[in-house]
């Protein structure tokens, strides 16, 4: 059987959720746009660009997918997992290192600018860990279990063919029994890096979750309802009721008790 004729992969629930993200990254983008990023020379948010091209990257796995070379998508689950790490670590290092006397993060700086490279994965990895305001958070995300590890484990097989099955997910003309449940490994490896990445930024950058509702009043020349700065963009609540909520209760618990911000 063609894989485009295979009905069951087709309509797997992994297609539908590589939309909600896609969905919301774009939203998130332009939900960004707007706030500069400090400690750069950049007169833009560099946020912004991010979530697009993660856009992009989700873009292509479900493309790459719905053609049946699910090794090829788990090596740009890789691409995915490496993008989350940037993003999460610069606006770490760029919370940590800004101040007065150092308006111009020159590590991140010269990153935006192609001077030079960002720490390898494992350097950022670690500092993300070991933020001492985030220590609760860091328990939940990495210290509950291994799951991020065999996520890597994964991804690395398959970009690498570590093993002669990670070449034989690529071969969409033939039959494969696990197919299908592969696409189960693969949505649940997914909807973690999702979860990992949302719980960590917006505990960096409350302000991400904001609706537009308080800047509308404010340009319209209309008094903002009280507290309305804490109002969570539909988008955001959407993803959180839907995605984290369901998959990482605990996260979310986390997320309602840590932030300023008024998540239903």
């Amino acid at each position: 059987m063609m894989i485009e004729d295979d009905i069951e992969y087709q309509n797997h629930a992994i297609f539908k959720e590589l939309d909600q993200y896609i969905d919301f990254y774009n939203s998130l983008s332009t939900n960004v746009f707007s706030y500069m990023t400090q400690g750069t020379k950049s007169i833009c948010n560099i946020d912004s660009y991010v979530y697009s091209s993660l856009k992009g990257t989700l873009e292509s796995i479900k493309n790459t997918l719905k053609n049946g070379r699910i090794n090829d998508a788990w090596a740009l689950m890789r691409k995915y997992h490496d993008s989350i790490i940037i993003n999460i670590y610069s606006n770490l290092y760029l919370k940590n290192n800004f101040n007065i006397e150092n308006l111009v993060v020159q590590q991140i700086d010269n990153w935006l600018n192609g001077k030079d490279s960002l720490p390898e994965f494992r350097i950022m990895s670690r500092y993300i860990r070991d933020v001492k305001s985030l220590e609760n958070l860091r328990s939940l995300v990495f210290e509950k279990d291994d799951r991020y590890k065999k996520i890597r484990d994964r991804c690395n097989n398959n970009m690498h063919y570590n093993f002669f099955s990670n070449i034989i997910l690529n071969d969409n003309e033939i039959h494969l029994p696990n197919r299908v449940k592969k696409l189960n490994v693969f949505s649940f490896d997914l909807k973690d890096l999702f979860c990992l990445h949302i719980s960590y930024m917006f505990s960096i950058k409350e302000h991400y979750m904001s609706s537009s509702d308080y800047i509308d009043y404010l340009e319209c020349g209309m008094q903002p309802p009280e507290n309305s700065q804490y109002w969570v963009a539909p988008f955001v609540q959407e993803a959180l009721d839907e995605i984290l909520a369901k998959h990482r209760p605990d996260i979310m618990q986390y997320l309602r008790q840590n932030t300023c911000m008024q998540i239903e």
